[in-house]
């Protein structure tokens, strides 16, 4: 298996996505990178903007909630995504440069990345995380 991906998993009513990686700042890129693909989003052009993110949360299922949650804000506010994510991860701390392009399309919208069963855990790949979102 793969040091680092995701996967889409079967889920009832909402997507639900599988991410594994070595350790915790690839485990939140490969989450942004699962999002973008389960969105089907395609930008274009050159990098537009640049956007400073710079947030803490109580624990790693909180702070990724938050991180890809800004993800989207950037998305349907601004109209902008994200197609690389370099980070830093320090303690309960993210700090990242993301440099955003214009969107071409969005074949599927998430409206939001939700708590329901979230737990980052320790796996055979390293770091595991399965997350639903809101469609």
């Amino acid at each position: 298996m793969n040091k680092a991906g995701f996967e889409e998993l079967q889920h009832t009513a909402d997507w639900a996505l599988r991410v594994w990686a070595p350790d915790r700042a690839e485990l939140f890129r490969q989450a942004a990178m699962g999002m973008n693909t389960l969105m089907g989003l395609k930008l274009e052009g050159q990098p537009i903007r640049r956007v400073d993110l710079q947030l803490t949360a109580e624990d790693d299922e909180s702070l990724l909630v938050a991180f890809l949650n800004e993800i989207l804000f950037y998305l349907e506010i601004d109209r902008i995504g994200f197609e690389d994510f370099p980070l830093k991860l320090n303690g309960n701390r993210l700090d990242a440069e993301l440099w955003g392009k214009p969107i071409r399309s969005i074949e599927k919208p998430i409206k939001a990345v939700t708590f329901h069963n979230l737990v980052v855990q320790h796996s055979a790949e390293g770091l595991e995380a399965r997350l639903v979102f809101d469609v």
